[in-house]
């Protein structure tokens, strides 16, 4: 638990001090990512058991990662993605990213009180794996996020 709580407190200082999107921004990501997490380990980690937070079952602590631990990491992913700089840059950029989660997985699984998460038959060379589909993901769908944003009309409020 003390590293969750350290990791809590340390992403979320970040973020909140780094956090480079706008607040519309923020709040399509923060939920994206807790919805897009959520179908993710309703597979891997409730239906096979590849993975858990603290306990098999679901659990308050485990929620608590869920919601407040992914998604201000994307939120920093995002801040400084090298979107206007070539191919080569941007893959070289997640696959740093996807070595300091990795790295940052590796710690999460040292015993309690330090490590919460521990894994069944996911290992890390799983994650290795998807990680970079899931930041294509998440590019794909802030960029999607922005195309809408561009395509509003400023201060219209549907309805009124």
């Amino acid at each position: 638990m003390i590293g969750l709580l350290f990791a809590l407190i340390i992403f979320n200082v970040v973020a909140l001090r780094k956090n480079q999107l706008t607040p519309n921004q923020t709040l399509h990501i923060w939920m994206f990512t807790i919805a897009f997490q959520a179908l993710f380990d309703i597979v891997i980690e409730f239906k096979f058991h590849g993975y858990w937070y603290f306990s098999k079952d679901i659990d308050w602590k485990g929620m608590v990662a869920h919601i407040f631990l992914l998604p201000p990491v994307n939120i920093l992913f995002l801040s400084f993605f090298p979107f206007q700089k070539e191919k080569v840059k941007q893959i070289f950029y997640i696959l740093v990213w996807t070595i300091a989660i990795l790295i940052y997985e590796a710690i999460s699984l040292l015993p309690a009180p330090w490590g919460y998460f521990h894994t069944g038959w996911w290992k890390l060379y799983h994650s290795a794996m998807i990680d970079p589909f899931l930041f294509l993901s998440l590019l794909g769908y802030f960029k999607w996020v922005i195309r809408m944003e561009n395509k509003s009309i400023s201060g219209k409020i549907p309805g009124t």
